[in-house]
């Protein structure tokens, strides 16, 4: 089976000065279609800077990343741009989201930068906010939320043009025990419906929910 992410002999290295950081060293791996599967990893692994090539909003120093077929090696950033949009589903720990804009304009932020017409933006958004449980909520701006509300129009925004892929940095980094369960069960939803689920966590209760844990030490997977 093609795997739906291919990630072959990543490394990072940032250069202080004299001194050459490494962040990530010769990591390869494999993400099938339908997977749910959980990066653990202590504060300073080397776990989000691997999410962030992963999803590629950063580019490795060498190594090759290959997503539903496409390498991105060589990609300009329009292109880099352009699959972030329509293959990746983003949720941050942060949320990440517009302070003074609405839950509803929130979701359909992506809409915006793909090829679906305009008039189809509104209803699309609105079947996501649905499927969140947040139509009471879709005209409040995002600062009148609570973190779980904020996570949530945040998973919505993520799945808004059907991704190959949601990756998930720390999603309940910044929520309550019971929030966050309750947030991680949106997550094991979405896999039993067939999404392909990747989370960064340095929960290993979290960790342990997924098909499969890839444990990542100074940059290095140790195990998977």
């Amino acid at each position: 089976m093609t795997p739906l992410l291919s990630v072959k002999n990543i490394s990072k290295f940032y250069d202080l000065g004299p001194e050459k950081i490494t962040a990530l060293k010769d990591v390869t791996l494999e993400i099938q279609k339908g997977e749910f599967v959980s990066i653990v990893g202590k504060s300073g692994s080397g776990k989000s800077t691997l999410m962030h090539i992963l999803g590629l909003l950063d580019s490795p120093s060498s190594g090759e990343i290959i997503l539903n077929g496409k390498n991105s090696k060589g990609m300009k950033e329009k292109e880099l741009a352009r699959t972030r949009n329509n293959e990746i589903g983003f949720v941050f720990q942060a949320f990440n989201l517009l302070q003074r804009t609405s839950a509803l304009d929130n979701v359909l932020l992506p809409l915006k930068y793909s090829s679906v017409p305009k008039r189809e933006w509104k209803d699309k958004a609105m079947k996501m906010i649905k499927l969140l449980g947040l139509e009471d909520r879709m005209n409040n701006k995002s600062n009148e939320l609570s973190g779980g509300q904020k996570q949530r129009v945040a998973i919505a925004r993520a799945l808004i043009n059907d991704p190959s892929i949601i990756l998930a940095d720390e999603p309940t980094g910044n929520l309550d025990s019971k929030t966050g369960e309750e947030i991680i069960k949106i997550f094991e939803n979405l896999h039993e419906e067939g999404k392909t689920v990747l989370i960064v966590t340095h929960n290993p209760e979290i960790a342990d929910l997924a098909d499969r844990k890839i444990v990542i030490k100074d940059g290095e997977v140790v195990s998977q």
